[in-house]
């Protein structure tokens, strides 16, 4: 059996944890999946996979063969970018993971726009509020919010997150226009629940950071679904502008305690640091700076 691809195989049954969604991966059925990883093991005279009924692990052996040809096939990768045209014309899946708001509401926009320039490249977008192992989970790229921490990726920044307070016309005209942090105490506020602390919010007065308690009838672990809470007139949302943005240009939310906004984290798209990037994760980067700066259009309400 062609050893690269025994190689491939058994790399994706690692990632994976399974032979069948390698097997859907890889296009093969999972019987030529489990003769790859076989014939690496006969070959070697070791197990690297612990099979059971309802589990499989990696031994130690596997472990480190799993590291060790991941360098190879990634060394292979780049010398065959290096010398053919797949480095100079776009094409294949880039597989990338994004926050899911970000992803659903600007991520898939850009893929449109960007297969209309690159129609031979395909996507493979993941949506999670983790932070992913782009090496261990087999990503092309990934767009991450806050501080980093890995040195051996290469971050482009992409925009800076800033999050707003705001709400319907309809709930201020009814209760008020808050002039102060300290006037949310008065109001319902929808509370985010995988922010920490759950019910204080963050601002900043003259570059002094301070929170507010605040309380309300709505909590969601979704930034989507209290977003149409504040757009139904349930109460008041602080919310990234990537996620209320274009709400609040259109009218449908109204953005208030603006000179008290709390600090902004940078959005950076993350990629392996290699000799010879590929076209795919180089032009696709390049067109997402292009799109969200300096400006990035969800914010242009700010600009009137």
């Amino acid at each position: 059996m062609d050893k690269l691809t025994s190689m491939r195989a058994f790399l994706r049954v690692a990632r994976l944890g399974s032979f069948s969604a390698a097997a859907e991966e890889m296009g093969l059925s999972k019987a030529m999946i489990s003769r790859h990883v076989s014939s690496l093991e006969n070959q070697l005279d070791v197990q690297l996979i612990n099979r059971t009924t309802r589990h499989l692990s990696l031994t130690e052996v596997g472990i480190a063969y799993r590291d060790r040809i991941r360098e190879i096939l990634n060394e292979i990768e780049e010398t065959e970018l290096a010398v053919s045209s797949l480095n100079a014309e776009p094409r294949g899946t880039l597989r990338l993971m994004a926050p899911t708001s970000f992803g659903a509401f600007h991520i898939t926009r850009a893929m449109a726009e960007y297969r209309c320039l690159h129609p031979d490249v395909s996507f493979d977008l993941q949506l999670t509020e983790r932070s992913p192992d782009i090496v261990e989970e087999g990503l092309d790229m990934a767009v991450r919010v806050g501080g980093l921490e890995d040195s051996s990726l290469v971050a482009r920044k992409l925009a800076e997150v800033r999050s707003v307070v705001c709400a319907s016309p309809a709930y201020l005209q009814t209760h008020g226009v808050p002039r102060q942090p300290s006037d949310l105490r008065r109001h319902n506020c929808l509370v985010y629940t995988p922010r920490a602390p759950v019910y204080e919010w963050q601002f900043s007065d003259n570059g002094e950071a301070f929170t507010v308690s605040v309380n309300g009838n709505v909590r969601s672990n979704v930034g989507d679904a209290l977003r149409v809470a504040a757009i139904e007139g349930v109460g008041l949302a602080q919310l990234p502008t990537y996620i209320v943005g274009l709400d609040i240009e259109a009218g449908r939310l109204t953005a208030v305690l603006e000179a008290f906004e709390g600090p902004a984290r940078p959005m950076y798209a993350v990629y392996q640091h290699r000799r010879h990037l590929s076209a795919k994760v180089r032009t696709f980067v390049d067109f997402l700076v292009d799109r969200y700066q300096p400006v990035p259009y969800w914010e242009q309400w700010t600009k009137r």
